[in-house]
């Protein structure tokens, strides 16, 4: 879901990583849900690819699920 959010807003993983003060290889993590994720770097990614709430908490929920969010 991230992935389709960043190419809607044309950006490489290189511009929104450099965005998200994160590595390239972390956002690559973030997009494929395979990473641990601190909130403060979904709030910023929410605002920055303008991700609507309902769509934020179907994101976060699967992640959630996978025990991946720091809470």
């Amino acid at each position: 879901m991230v992935k389709e959010y960043r190419l809607k807003k044309k950006l490489t993983q290189e511009q929104l990583a450099e965005l998200l003060n994160i590595s390239t290889r972390q956002l690559q993590r973030i997009e494929k849900m395979e990473t641990n994720t601190t909130l403060e770097t979904w709030r910023k990614l929410k605002n920055i690819l303008e991700i609507p709430d309902e769509e934020m908490i179907k994101i976060l929920n699967f992640d959630k699920e996978k025990d991946s969010v720091k809470m």
